[in-house]
């Protein structure tokens, strides 16, 4: 990123912000300057919708004096001596706080790995327009499509400079391309919607307009027509998209912040069983083209890739410099997320990782079970691990998908969840939380 001339613009900004933070008064300081560009084109029914173009370099300071910390934004040309004056005088009116802090100067990056998450291809808004017309009519052209929600096509690029008094300064960039499709199948009462989308990090690796929309259609018609089930316990299958909420309400329980606010249900868990035997789940920033890498975290400090559950064991928090701190631990482990005010950890490329079953070989497995292919309602409190969501799928008999299914509860704690699931082999790492195929057993389905 700093080889472009106006990154290393940037990157001078940011250490000017540092030294003005010295002179100030501060003990210690970092600077960031997050940038975005974003161009995107919507479309229904053959038209286009909305066009939409934004750019922006925001710049953030974050001053220690003593254990007193504050935080100022500003515009990335912001003059920096006033902005770390205000700053070193806001902290000298916080309260103190003995957990903030910069990362420990050995624990920074020695250097910014290319992770290759940059694609330079330039797409402009008439390809943009294009892709979102052909995905849409591609969906319109499938039998029992009878009406489009709306497609749209986007590009993006998102980059982070940082400077800390420690005398760490890195950037890098990273950019998004995206397509997505919605539809309704059926007519009056009986519509059904359903959806698809791709989103890549290189314009190259999307899913084509055309598969995404028939993909989308299918989805819609085999819906049409859906049944209610009776109320009893059975296995739930969850459908990868679906299990990528599963593993996103592990990530949440398994995030330290959560621990240290005691608000996480598994905050008492640390080395023992909190799920199946064989479980396996990653966390790994640094992995080439992956959707949540980074050569750095919010702090400076690369993190390496962490198995955070081994055969069902847990066996690391996600953390920062500050919950690190808070829960007693020696140190980061490179999760920190930069905010408005702090640093927070929060997963990367998180992966609840496959098992040797296919999909079809776990459903074949089932007499009579629920195949879920949406979820919604907030039914997930993580703090007793209490799981009730409204769903829609299919119903499975005698180890085959049936008929479509719908206005149904499935419910239990997610504790049970983790000790009684299974994975498959399909997983697709092609999303910052990833998961395959999941199948647990002993679920409430609350029906007619």
């Amino acid at each position: 990123m700093t080889e472009k001339p106006e990154n290393k613009q940037l990157a001078d900004r940011v250490v000017a912000l540092v030294e003005a933070a010295k002179k100030a008064g501060a003990d210690a300081s970092d600077a960031v300057v997050v940038r975005a560009r974003s161009r995107s084109v919507s479309v229904r029914l053959g038209k286009v919708e909305g066009t939409e173009a934004s750019e922006s370099d925001d710049m953030s300071l974050r001053v220690f004096v003593g254990q007193r910390v504050a935080s100022v934004s500003a515009p990335a040309n912001a003059d920096p001596a006033p902005l770390a004056e205000r700053a070193v005088a806001m902290a000298k009116a916080s309260p103190e706080d003995p957990y903030q802090g910069l990362a420990d100067s050995e624990r920074l990056a020695r250097e910014v790995r290319d992770l290759d998450l940059c694609d330079a291809t330039e797409i402009s808004a008439e390809r943009l327009k294009e892709d979102a017309l052909a995905a849409e009519a591609a969906a319109l052209d499938v039998a029992g499509v009878t009406n489009s929600s709306g497609s749209g096509a986007s590009a993006g690029l998102g980059g982070l400079v940082l400077a800390t008094s420690e005398g760490f300064i890195g950037a890098y960039e990273a950019t998004r391309f995206s397509r997505s499709v919605s539809v309704v199948a059926g007519e009056g009462t009986g519509m059904e919607r359903d959806y698809d989308y791709s989103s890549r990090l290189h314009f190259l690796d999307l899913e084509s307009p055309e598969t995404i929309g028939r993909n989308a259609a299918e989805r819609a018609v085999r819906r049409l027509n859906p049944r209610k089930v009776d109320t009893g316990r059975y296995p739930v299958v969850y459908d990868p998209r679906v299990a990528r909420g599963i593993a996103g309400h592990l990530a949440s329980a398994i995030n330290g912040a959560s621990v240290a606010r005691k608000s996480s249900f598994l905050r008492h868990l640390m080395g023992e069983k909190v799920a199946a035997d064989g479980i396996v789940v990653t966390d790994d920033p640094q992995r080439r083209r992956g959707t949540s890498s980074r050569p750095f975290d919010g702090e400076g400090v690369a993190g390496e890739k962490l198995v955070m559950i081994e055969d069902g064991v847990l066996k690391h928090w996600f953390l920062s410099t500050s919950v690190a701190r808070q829960l007693g631990l020696p140190d980061t482990n490179g999760r920190g997320v930069r905010g408005s005010s702090s640093v927070n950890p929060a997963s990367t490329n998180l992966a609840l990782e496959p098992g040797e079953q296919t999909p079809e070989e776990l459903i074949g497995s089932i007499k009579a079970g629920f195949y879920v292919t949406e979820v919604f309602g907030q039914g997930v409190n993580l703090v007793t691990g209490e799981y009730s969501r409204g769903a829609a799928g299919f119903w499975i008999e005698n180890g085959a998908i049936t008929y479509p299914v719908s206005e149904v509860t499935i419910a239990s704690n997610l504790k049970d969840m983790f000790l009684n699931m299974t994975p498959a082999s399909d997983i697709d790492r092609n999303f910052g939380t990833a998961a395959p195929t999941l199948l647990v057993e002993g679920m409430t389905l609350a029906g007619n």
